[in-house]
């Protein structure tokens, strides 16, 4: 799992075993509109109302310049999932909020596409970018929350070290609703042990 910086361009990729996390780039648009206009149903209930223009060139035109934008600043790492064997986008993930000073800490948001559910993409994913969030990054904590009911993203997070830390009133407006959301954690050298969430 490696942070990259290719040829002269500072071209920023993470590896895993079966992909490549970047940032993302205009020629993934006709994928990404694909990718989520086909997973709408699936991603819907976990996410923010989408825009009238969210499938759009000019929104994603705008979504690839802030990814540059907060990577450039440091201050986040919007990454695209790109199977090696094919280039085929997934999904993507989202270090934002990070803090510096006393607290080296920041926030990860996902989603992955319908298709590509539930086969250990979205753990390689969350590993690969914590492993650099701590290794590379010098951060000291990472924070994920997701809706209490959402199993899948609770048994990820989980699996990639992870801790139950509570419950957050109206954290997020999801699907037009501010919605409670369960916070976890992950410490770089943690020694809190298993948590029983639920």
């Amino acid at each position: 799992m490696l942070g990259r910086l290719l040829g002269g361009r500072r071209k920023f990729q993470l590896e895993t075993q079966r992909m490549i996390l970047r940032l993302p780039e205009h020629h993934d648009f006709r994928q990404w509109t694909a990718l989520r206009e086909t997973s709408a149903s699936f991603l819907i209930p976990w996410e923010p109302v989408w825009s009238h223009d969210h499938l759009t060139r000019r929104n994603f035109t705008g979504r690839v310049q802030w990814a540059a934008r907060v990577h450039g600043r440091q201050s986040g790492l919007p990454l695209f999932l790109i199977r090696r064997n094919d280039q085929q986008l997934l999904g993507a993930i989202t270090l934002d909020n990070i803090r510096r000073g006393p607290a080296q800490a920041g926030t990860i948001g996902y989603w992955i596409g319908q298709p590509f559910a539930r086969q250990g993409y979205m753990r390689e994913a969350i590993e690969a970018l914590v492993y650099h969030a701590f290794a590379e990054m010098d951060l000291s904590r990472i924070e994920a929350a997701c809706l209490p009911e959402n199993a899948a993203s609770r048994a990820v997070l989980e699996k990639c070290g992870f801790k139950y830390e509570g419950v957050a009133q109206s954290y997020l407006q999801i699907n037009g609703r501010w919605r409670n959301h369960v916070l976890y954690s992950n410490l770089r050298g943690d020694r809190r042990g298993r948590t029983d969430a639920g």
